[in-house]
């Protein structure tokens, strides 16, 4: 049996959200940047991003570098939506999806700062009413540990409720039905709405929603004017790019993303210019502007390396992960970073050289697209070696480009023809019904205009037509940004020809997506 749909689209998480930079023995050591090598670099970043927009590798590309305490360079390229005119520069707002969470993990060292909460805090005293399937964990977790992905909760815990409709207050309060996929800090594993809690809660500190917080503790401290964890103000901006997947070649702005249930993990959108304004805080560890606006001790911690990450996918070296940032000591010393994508259309990389106190931030409007890594990889290089060491951008895109269509193949290939000799369905009324669970919730089979239609979430508001395959086994396609892409409805039909439960393969990850019916 294939994996889920919902599993392709999120999998590119756990590994393809760190900086392009490799892990060496020969670990560089600080090196002042000289005004030629800098112009150099910039210049040629600059090219780099300009063949690529043209070249269609995105249709929108916007970025901002920081050095010394400067905001040594910000541009805009391209469209905002491809096929429209209206042009991408550093003030259009992009959502940056996972880039948000270290800069809600700077909102926390904001809150720790304030002396609000710890970082050591403990959720069962933060946010009494937040379980997890374990008592003892449930009892001990930190803040720390669910910025640093060590709780034992599953990656995927809780995103296949978005996607069915869930809003955050209903998905944090089923994560208690997960079952652990490691033990209690003892394994990392990438969880949006894992870091979502710890962010909500320490919010609750403040007597404030988690919104409220991140902007009164950065973004207007720091006039992030155009910054926000709130989608409906993204959605008010007139200068925004729209998101893009490739379909048939071709960059479609297909789906609009809301990601408000995970905001803390995934929900901000900003602009390269506001960014850059968060990079100057970051790399003076809690300065800004001559005022300290974060206590170093605060903001220090997020950048400590907690827990391992495993191999880079592109380089193969050892990463780490602190709270909200990955750490790397590479072929340019230390690093801090971290990359955003939505599997519907965007991308994001922030990479920070406390060292030299240089960052780069770049966000794009499309996936899959290795750019973001390949600019900074490139830029880097650069910078401090004075030349590109290898096209870091084709390999970049190889990782991105080859996250699904194994996958994408291998479901197409299961599910390509029925048996030789299919068995036929039964009647519709076999099937029909309200099923339900205490995590996936109520789901409605029902009686289309063209055979069985799934309806799931609040109310039924997401419907999935289905599609027989063989016997008690339809097939449905909810991936908007992969049409293709097959996942499997399994009845299961009792003793008296009617179905008593249904699996829902894109909402089984973590074996939790089978129903029982309900009444008659």
């Amino acid at each position: 049996m294939t994996a889920s749909a919902g599993s392709f689209v999120r999998d590119w998480q756990r590994w393809l959200v760190a900086p392009a930079m490799v892990l060496s023995s020969e670990v560089a050591s600080a090196q002042d940047i000289s005004p030629d090598r800098m112009a150099a670099a910039l210049a040629a970043l600059e090219q780099m991003a300009e063949a690529a927009v043209a070249d269609g590798d995105v249709p929108a590309l916007s970025i901002g570098v920081v050095h010394d305490d400067k905001v040594v360079y910000l541009k805009g390229f391209g469209t905002r939506e491809a096929g429209k005119p209206e042009p991408a520069d550093t003030e259009t707002v992009f959502q940056i999806a996972s880039l948000s969470k270290p800069v809600s993990s700077t909102v926390v060292a904001a809150l720790v700062s304030d002396g609000l909460v710890s970082w050591n805090a403990r959720i069962a005293d933060l946010d009494p009413a937040f379980r997890l399937a374990d008592p003892y964990p449930a009892s001990e977790l930190t803040v720390r540990d669910l910025f640093s992905h060590r709780s034992g909760l599953p990656g995927t815990a809780g995103d296949d409720l978005e996607d069915i409709g869930y809003d955050r207050a209903e998905i944090l309060r089923r994560l208690r039905l997960v079952s652990p996929s490691s033990s209690f800090r003892s394994g990392y594993s990438y969880s949006n709405f894992g870091l979502t809690e710890g962010a909500v809660a320490a919010a609750k500190q403040a007597g404030k929603a988690w919104e409220d917080v991140a902007e009164e503790k950065l973004y207007r401290p720091l006039g992030m004017t155009a910054t926000s964890s709130r989608h409906a103000d993204f959605i008010k901006h007139a200068n925004r790019a729209a998101i893009h997947v490739k379909l048939d070649g071709k960059w479609v702005a297909k789906v609009e993303r809301d990601p408000d249930a995970q905001a803390p993990a995934g929900g901000v959108s900003s602009t390269a210019r506001d960014l850059s304004e968060w990079m100057r805080l970051e790399l003076g560890n809690g300065v800004y502007a001559g005022n300290t606006l974060i206590a170093a001790d605060a903001i220090a911690q997020t950048h400590v390396p907690l827990v391992t990450r495993g191999k880079n996918p592109v380089t193969g070296a050892d990463s780490f992960y602190g709270l909200g940032w990955n750490v790397e000591f590479g072929r340019h010393g230390l690093s801090w970073g971290h990359a955003g994508a939505f599997s519907v259309g965007a991308r994001s990389l922030v990479t920070l050289f406390p060292d030299s106190d240089l960052g780069i931030v770049v966000l794009t409007n499309a996936f899959p697209t290795g750019l973001p890594e390949g600019l900074s990889d490139s830029f880097a290089d650069m910078v401090f070696d004075g030349k590109v060491g290898k096209d870091w951008i084709a390999s970049w895109d190889a990782a991105y480009s080859g996250l699904f269509g194994p996958a994408i193949a291998a479901a197409k290939a299961t599910y390509a023809k029925p048996p030789s000799s299919p068995t036929p369905a039964l009647e519709i009324a076999a099937y029909a019904g309200r099923y339900s669970s205490s995590f996936v919730g109520d789901a409605n089979v029902v009686a289309g205009a063209g055979g069985l239609v799934l309806q799931l979430g609040p109310d039924g508001a997401k419907s999935y037509p289905l599609q027989h395959f063989d016997r008690d086994i339809f097939l449905t396609f909810p991936s908007p940004e992969m049409p293709e892409m097959p996942s499997a409805v399994r009845f299961s039909v009792g003793p008296d020809g009617r179905s008593a439960a249904v699996t829902i393969e894109f909402l089984d990850d973590n074996g939790l997506g089978t129903l029982t019916r309900v009444g008659n």
